[in-house]
């Protein structure tokens, strides 16, 4: 068995599944090993970013780690936005790099890099292998370190002697260790603050969002009145009328500093505490007002489920409000806008769905018109880095063959990963992809008004247009094998979506945004 045959039955041993690849030379043998070691199946993406996004989406959905295959520093740096995505949104991935055999990055070939340096700024934990002898307990160590709750980005650099030498000694057993418990401490500090009542606020985040999580806060919220949030963004949350409605803190901070005005107390499980996405000049960094307490319940890499639940049985909280029922709105008309769309949308979404948002700006009405939609599971882009919606759907939709997925896309974040749309048609994948086309950077144009530019110059427009070509998704679509439609209204949005959640397979809705509409 050589080093790359070793390397993979010790990951199929560990109960991984799937490879996310864009392989090169330095790679290849452990593409072969893929046809000699059952129980890991290869996904080719045509993008590094493309693989990194969908090991991220499949994570977070599966709670295990995917492998991503990448090539050399180069195939890395590619992929490397999507990493930070993942490493933010606490996801349990092994990014696998493939590298010149250690005789050979003496001579500096052309694809060599210092690429130890370039993966910290997004790996929890890496390792370059020595040999081949010692490969499978590389192999297990990154895949225990993916797993630390609630997941981590483990980088391991393979060199391609290490891929292709005898691999001697026995396969290895990840053993990762348990998630991290909260002390008494902690959850008494919690008891008395809660105890305040309307004054305090619980705010949510990480492993909070899990159903068992929100359960157990909703409890807490019935006993004492205290006002229970969200975070800006999360990673993974589940929501539905059988869980407790979770405001969140508002994306721009004038709006956020008002959003804690007459707090006292903030409890945070799980979550951070919140900081502005952006500096502005004479804004504030932090969003929590001095004047307020902060108390940690759990850290974000604490099991805040078991946190909330030793909170609910401090306070003696046994019951929570009942569920809602499930309401659909009556479908939209008119010309497509924020409003109408996020309508559409919460009129034909299917119970146990998946969406993930990457809409910006005209997905902004989604959240709040899904609070009592059926149950359905939120995933975000809460790293910032645009172009994760495309892949992770993907991902999602392999980690989940019988749910559908709903990916909520930007015309200009959707062009960073497009090639995602190629994979999902290979894997022939549920995903239905709606893509916001307003021919705009509208964030963009949002943040030049908020600096203070009252009207655009020329400079300015053509650095936030896309209709200069416009871009022709349907075109795109078909290109990539994948059927397509552009839609105008609320009417044709509602049908698109109707006709895309029933069948099977990849699809493409176009919505024109107008502006000027609701």
């Amino acid at each position: 068995m050589n080093g790359a045959q070793a390397m993979l039955r010790t990951a199929s041993n560990a109960g991984v599944e799937v490879c996310f690849a864009n392989p090169g030379t330095s790679e290849i043998h452990l593409v072969a090993a893929l046809d000699e070691i059952p129980g890991v199946r290869g996904v080719l993406a045509q993008f590094e970013g493309v693989a990194t996004g969908a090991a991220d989406g499949y994570g977070r959905m599966t709670g295990k780690p995917a492998l991503t295959l990448v090539h050399l520093g180069p195939g890395f740096a590619n992929g490397f936005a999507n990493l930070h995505n993942a490493r933010r949104g606490r996801t349990p991935l092994v990014n696998v790099i493939g590298h010149h055999p250690t005789w050979h990055r003496n001579y500096d070939p052309p694809l060599n890099t210092e690429v130890e340096s370039l993966v910290r700024a997004v790996s929890d934990w890496q390792r370059t292998s020595a040999s081949a002898e010692h490969i499978s307990r590389d192999m297990a160590d990154a895949i225990a370190a993916a797993r630390r709750h609630p997941g981590q980005v483990a980088t391991l650099i393979v060199p391609t002697d290490c891929q292709w030498n005898e691999a001697y000694g026995p396969i290895v057993e990840p053993t990762p260790p348990p998630a991290a418990l909260v002390g008494p401490e902690a959850v008494e500090r919690a008891r008395i603050a809660t105890s305040k009542g309307e004054r305090t606020m619980l705010m949510l985040g990480s492993s909070g969002f899990t159903e068992a999580a929100q359960r157990e806060a909703a409890k807490v919220q019935a006993k004492t009145g205290c006002r229970l949030t969200a975070e800006t963004f999360c990673g993974r949350m589940e929501r539905g009328p059988h869980l407790p409605l979770l405001p969140r803190v508002p994306y721009f901070p004038e709006q956020a500093v008002e959003f804690f005005h007459g707090v006292d107390t903030v409890v945070l499980a799980g979550a951070l505490d919140p900081v502005a996405f952006f500096g502005y000049e004479g804004g504030v960094s932090r969003l929590i007002p001095e004047s307020t307490e902060v108390v940690v319940l759990s850290h974000p890499t604490e099991d805040s489920g078991h946190a909330l639940r030793e909170l609910a049985g401090a306070l003696g909280a046994k019951g929570a409000p009942p569920a809602r029922s499930v309401e659909r709105p009556p479908a939209p008309t008119g010309p497509i806008g924020v409003r109408v769309a996020a309508q559409a949308i919460a009129a034909t979404l299917p119970e146990q769905a998946i969406v993930m948002d990457e809409g910006i700006t005209a997905g902004a009405g989604f959240y709040p018109a899904t609070m009592n939609a059926p149950a359905h599971t939120y995933l975000q882009e809460n790293g910032g880095a645009i172009g994760m919606g495309l892949p992770a759907s993907l991902g999602a939709a392999i980690a989940c063959p019988d749910r559908k997925v709903l990916n909520l896309e930007g015309d200009g974040s959707g062009l960073y990963t497009i090639q995602a749309l190629w994979s999902q048609v290979r894997e022939g994948v549920d995903v239905v992809n709606l893509v916001f086309a307003n021919d705009v950077y509208r964030i963009l144009q949002v943040e030049l008004h908020r600096a203070g530019v009252e009207e655009l110059g020329p400079q300015s427009v053509n650095l936030t247009d896309l209709s200069g070509p416009r871009v022709e998704w349907l075109d795109l679509a078909r290109g990539f094998g994948m059927p397509a439609v552009q839609v105008r209204t609320g009417e044709e949005l509602t049908e698109a979506l109707e006709r895309g959640f029933a069948e099977p397979g990849p699809c493409l809705i176009e919505a024109m945004v107008d502006d000027r509409a609701s």
